[in-house]
Order: C-alpha cells, then structure tokens, then sequence
C-alpha cells in the first residue's frame, strides 16, 4: 500500500514541476512581449496520512509528537508580478507608457484593460490598440475644457481644422519715454494754386469744395485740365518714415471734396482729436496771401507728433496712365512747411475677424501733455483693411482711420486711465462678422526715464486667430493630449483615462496583454493618470517585459531537477514492488 502511494507521490512531484516548467517557458518566450508581466509557480503540500496522533505529557509521560505521511504536492497557485517593467523609448506620439501603477482602458466586443501602450490611429484618426481595441479617455467640451467620468473613444484628428476666431482683446507690452518732448506742430502740406479752368462756369476764380475735379487746372496754366474725370488716382505718401498702403480713385463724377477725404483717409488723418491742436488736421481750401487772385490751395495738415509726420513728392499723386497731375509740386509747395515734433512711438500688430483674415492695425503714440501729477499720451489708430469707404463713388479701400484715445499715468509711470481703447475695424461686404470689435489692454505699460532714450509699445498677446490645421499632438504625464496647429494654436484634445483595483492579482488575464476583473480583483476604479494611485502616461515610450531571464534560467534548473528526482522516486517504487512480486514466487 505504501509503495503503491509512493507512485502517486512521485506524480504529483511531475505534475508540479511539469506546470512550473510551463510558467517558466511562457515567461521566457514572452522575454521582449510588451508590458508583459512575468508568473510564478508556487507550491504546496498535498493532504497528510496521520499514522500515529501524538499524545500530551503527564507528571509520568514526557508526550509524543504525531507521526504523519505527505501524500505530494499540487499547485498552490500562479501569480502575476505586476513588478513595472524598464520604459524604452520610441519617439512614437502614440507609443504610451505606465510609469507606476494603472492600466489602460480599451473597449471592442467589452472593457478589457491593458499596460500595453503600442497603440495606432485607424483610419477614423481614433487610438486603438495593436488588436484593434479602441482606448478610451475623456473627450472635451466646446470652450476645450475635459468632460471628466464619461469614457469615449480617442480621436486625434491630424489634418483637421480648427475654427477661427476673431479677436477680442489685445494686450501691450513696454515703456514710453517720460522725459522726451511734448507733441508740437503737425505736418502741412499745400498744393499748387488752383484755379477754375477756362471754359467752365466761374472760370478764372477760386475753386472751392463742390468744385468737380474736371474742371480743376493749375492757376499758372488754366487753360489746361488736371483731371479728364476718368482716370483712377494711385497715392504714394510716407508717414513717419514709413511707405503708406493705400488704395486708389476713380475720379468719375467726384467732386474737390471727394480728393480731400481720399487723401485724409489714406494718410491717416485723425479729424477726431479733442482738444484740437493748432492748426487743426485734416484737409482744407485755403487762399495764401501770395496767390494769384482767383486761386486757392488744397491744404493737407497732419496729426502731431514726429511719427505722424507726413511726406509726399509732385509725383505722389499719379493716375493709371502713369502721368503725375502736378498738384502737389516738389520743392517749398510738396514739403513740409511746418514739421511735427515731439516724443511718438509707432507699432503694428496683427488682429483677425471671424473668418480668420489677418488684419493689420498701425498704432502711434505722442506725448500731449505733462503735469506734476503724471503725463498723457494719446495714441492713433488705423487700418487699411478697415472697409469704410470714404468718397462711396470710388473704388477700393479708401478710409483707414479708426480712432484715437489717451493713456494717462502717474508720477511713479504707472498707468491710472485710459480713453478710447475700444477699437473697431469694419468688415463690410467681406463675408465676416462685423465689425471687428477689439479691446486694447494697456495695464501693463509703463511711463519711466528710459536710458536707451527710446520708447517702446508693442502687442505681445492676441485672443484671435486664423484657421489653422492639426499637425501634431503630445500626450502629457496627466494624460491629457495637446494638439499642436498651423497657427500656433495649442488645444486640448482630450485624456487618456486610466484604471486601477484594489487586488491586481486578482485580474483574469484574458490573453494578448488584455485582463478583465475577476471575483477578488474588485472593480476597476477609473479616473486620471497621477489620480487614484494611478502612475504617470509617457508618451513616446513602450514598458518592457518585466522577466528576469537569469532568474528563469535557474527556476527552469530547479523545475527540472525536481521533475528528474520525482521521476526517479517513481522508478524506485516500481522496482521496489517488483523485487515484492518476485519474492512472493
């Protein structure tokens, strides 16, 4: 009876180390499987034969121990090491990576859960694992903020567009000067002596503003017309140094007063400005006492301020044929006759309207006043992509002013008010929203003694933006991914969701590094990486395999020889029973 257990004994023995064999054999083969996790085989012994009970001692009886006989071993269970693996580095944007605890979430035919990040993008743009299993996350809403606990599917739609968006508010950066000179004079430029030409009603006296272009000549030539009423005026001027983009004139049908808001609306003119300075700006029809009698000069008078300082030659007006009307004459007659002074400044920036159109806005600051208390800045605004046409007969843009307004600042240069700093840019028949409605933020200029002796403003932050189109994304350690597009906008995409359990040793491992929850598992708590215990998402990376080939090695030497000694227990029963069997012939 004894030999014949013994047999059964040396079995169990096979048994044991033929399934810890099969472990270490799995775990060698899965030796560079991704985010594989490693089992061990542990054993224990089978039931126990008891031949003899102990006994208790007594004041006579020093007791005896039980005596008992092990009937083998079985399997007392095969654990996952959830041990993490060493992270290898992919440079792969959908390459992910645990760094801790926690796993992904996937969903195909149901929710498994994986920590193996080689996932792809299908052609839906969706993330899904390597066995099509789409990964799940958290979307987010329209302003781009996380809907958090409710999982969907990963999109990432590279190639896809982003909306524009028109700008609404517009921060400055930097420092006017505070001991530069205050504003004084103003650009003016005047004309030829004009004359109604011979042959036209009134001919041979002064022109004024209702007077048709056609019918204008130089009063030194009055015979001759300085305008047909056919051609289309180009304007090419400067203002503060700089080359002013302008737009031109039909003259059909218009009218002196018509040239002189072309003109005003085109050099950036500002009519607006309280108090007026002397002389006032903008365009007038004046009579110099050196003009011949029945003429009169179109007089053109700028803002103040050195960088509103107005140039334009005899050739600055010329039509589509390429002749010039001489106007506006060289020398003493088409220069400056009175220069502006003072310290200014001058930016531009960019805004754009709701189709994502880049406008630009030029910006001049002079210094208007100062006082005891702090000084004041005015500042001037315009756009040549500002739609108010200004003579309505003529084509293209032919208005660019946009306003001005004040910025006033203390004795220690820091800003206490401000005026007009609600811009409007028109849009008309563009197709966009308008107008473009735009605030300036000015809270962080300052007014200081400058070494450099130079003021400096500039627009350091818009909210708006052009279309733009996703060309990239990364995935941060809380899992939240950012796109990256075309015009620099950064946007939330969404975030990968994350799971952990109380007991991982508890999952049932589902085969292809995919688990479900079994009964001692509990159930998945889903959250955020770097919340609820779970680890930190790297992008970029793939987790190892956690096996530990030279402990395997050994395990597998183990495994063996306990086989090899098992099977030799066997073999010994065997011809034990036979040397029975012949003696009892």
């Amino acid at each position: 009876m004894a030999l014949t257990s013994t047999l059964f004994t040396g079995l169990s023995g096979l048994d044991v180390n033929q399934t810890r064999l099969n472990v270490v054999g799995n775990n060698i083969a899965n030796v560079n499987t991704v985010a594989f996790k490693s089992s061990r085989a542990l054993f224990k012994p089978q039931f126990y034969v008891t031949d003899q009970a102990g006994s208790p001692p007594d004041a006579e009886f020093g007791g005896t121990n039980p005596s008992q006989r092990g009937l083998g071993a079985v399997i007392a269970s095969i654990e996952k090491d959830w041990t993490p693996g060493s992270l290898e580095v992919t440079g792969r944007s959908e390459d992910m990576a645990i760094d801790g605890d926690g796993f992904f979430i996937v969903q195909g035919k149901s929710q498994m859960y994986t920590r193996d990040g080689s996932f792809k993008m299908n052609a839906s743009n969706e993330l899904v694992s390597s066995t099509g299993d789409y990964v799940q996350g958290f979307g987010v809403d329209v302003d781009n903020n996380i809907i958090p606990g409710a999982l969907d599917r990963i999109t990432i739609p590279i190639g896809g567009l982003t909306k524009a968006k028109a700008t609404e508010n517009v921060k400055f950066i930097g420092n006017l000067k505070a001991d530069g000179p205050v504003a004084a004079g103003a650009s003016i430029l005047n004309s030829q002596p004009l004359t109604i030409r011979t042959g036209q009603p009134g001919a041979g006296t002064a022109p004024t503003a209702a007077t048709p272009l056609s019918d204008l000549a130089l009063a030194s030539a009055p015979g001759t017309a300085l305008f047909s009423g056919t051609e289309i005026l180009s304007l090419s001027a400067k203002k503060g140094g700089r080359s002013l983009n302008t737009g031109t004139l039909d003259t059909a049908g218009l009218t002196v007063a018509d040239l002189q808001e072309y003109l005003r609306g085109n050099m950036s003119i500002d009519t607006t400005v309280t108090p007026v300075p002397t002389p006032a700006p903008g365009l007038s029809v004046v009579t110099l006492g050196t003009d011949p009698a029945g003429s009169a000069r179109l007089t053109i008078t700028g803002n103040m301020g050195a960088d509103n300082a107005l140039a334009m030659t005899g050739s600055g007006l010329s039509t589509d044929s390429g002749t010039a009307p001489l106007l506006f004459a060289d020398g003493s007659n088409g220069t400056q006759i009175s220069a502006p002074s003072g310290e200014s400044v001058h930016t531009s920036f960019i805004v754009y309207d709701s189709l994502g159109t880049a406008l630009n806005v030029d910006l001049t600051a002079t210094l208007e006043s100062k006082s005891d208390n702090g000084n004041v800045w005015r500042f001037f605004a315009s756009s040549n992509d500002d739609t108010d046409v200004l003579a309505p007969t003529g084509p293209g843009n032919l208005g660019s002013v946009l306003g001005n307004g004040t910025v006033t600042f203390d004795k220690d240069g820091q800003l206490v008010g401000s005026t007009g700093t609600t811009i409007q840019i028109d849009r008309t028949d563009t197709g966009a929203g308008s107008p473009v409605i735009f605030k300036m933020d000015l809270g962080q200029m300052t007014q200081l003694s400058d070494t450099s002796g130079v003021s400096d403003m500039k627009a350091n932050e818009q909210d708006g933006r052009e279309i733009g189109t996703l060309s990239g994304y990364s995935v941060g350690a809380n899992g939240i991914i950012t796109g990256a597009f075309t015009n620099g906008l950064t946007q939330t995409l969404g975030q990968i969701a994350m799971a952990t359990f109380n007991n991982p040793l508890g999952l049932e491992d589902k085969g292809g590094n995919m688990f479900t929850p079994g009964a001692n598992s509990g159930v998945a708590i889903i959250g955020s990486p770097l919340t609820l215990g779970a680890g930190a998402v790297r992008s970029g990376s793939l987790e190892l395999s956690n096996v530990d080939l030279s402990e395997e090695f050994i395990n597998m030497i183990i495994s063996s020889t306990g086989f090899s000694a098992s099977s030799r227990v066997i073999t010994t029963s065997d011809q034990l029973i036979q040397e029975l069997l012949n003696a009892a012939r």
